[in-house]
């Protein structure tokens, strides 16, 4: 077993052992990988090596070839039986066939309208405190992606939150949470009881 593999399988293992969320017939999965076109230049194979039922929150962040390998990202989740979000992309999603959005925070508050227009979108929002998971809460969102929980080597991640900061947001949240930020095959461990669904990580699918 490669390194990889190791890798993906610990993250797999430790999603199953995370928070049950009862009252949907329609799970999320318990895994997210998120792209992007710097840390993860091949989002393809990355996706052919997921667990089945896993998700891809694909993020082209204004690539040329974004809907070029948004298709080819969109052929591989439905030969894989994997769920392909387009990140705050609506019009790229409908491109792609996407199963859905993920939408950051600053753009919550467009959940109602995208809610009306694709009811049979997965709609899961990002948030940075307990206040944007509330908001999501509200704006008709599936669930919420929380960060940054570890270190995280993103350029945009501010001071992480913690496990218990994490937790709490969790436990208080009407949504399944996901962690993001510093997830990864050693990190995720320390996730097992903190009430969050899933876990979303970048590069932990990669290393």
């Amino acid at each position: 077993m490669d390194q990889r593999t190791d890798s993906l399988d610990t993250l797999s293992r430790t999603a199953a052992r995370l928070r049950l969320w009862v009252g949907t017939s329609d799970p999320l999965p318990r895994l997210l990988f998120f792209t992007d076109p710097v840390r993860t230049p091949q989002p393809e194979a990355v996706a052919e090596r997921l667990p089945t039922g896993a998700g891809i929150v694909y993020r082209p962040f204004g690539a040329a070839d974004a809907v070029a390998r948004g298709l080819r990202l969109a052929e591989i989740a439905r030969r894989r039986r994997l769920v392909l979000l387009a990140g705050a992309d609506p019009a790229l999603a409908e491109t792609i066939e996407a199963d859905g959005l993920h939408l950051p925070q600053r753009l919550v508050e467009t959940g109602p309208t995208l809610r009306a227009a694709h009811p049979a979108w997965r709609l899961t929002v990002a948030a940075h405190d307990a206040a944007a998971v509330h908001a999501a809460e509200r704006c008709g969102a599936e669930a919420v992606v929380v960060s940054p929980v570890f270190p995280s080597n993103s350029a945009s991640a501010t001071n992480p939150l913690g496990v218990a900061a994490a937790g709490e947001i969790a436990k208080g949240s009407a949504l399944p949470v996901y962690a993001l930020g510093g997830v990864n095959a050693k990190t995720a461990g320390a996730l097992i009881h903190a009430g969050v669904y899933g876990l979303a990580a970048i590069e932990a699918f990669v290393a």
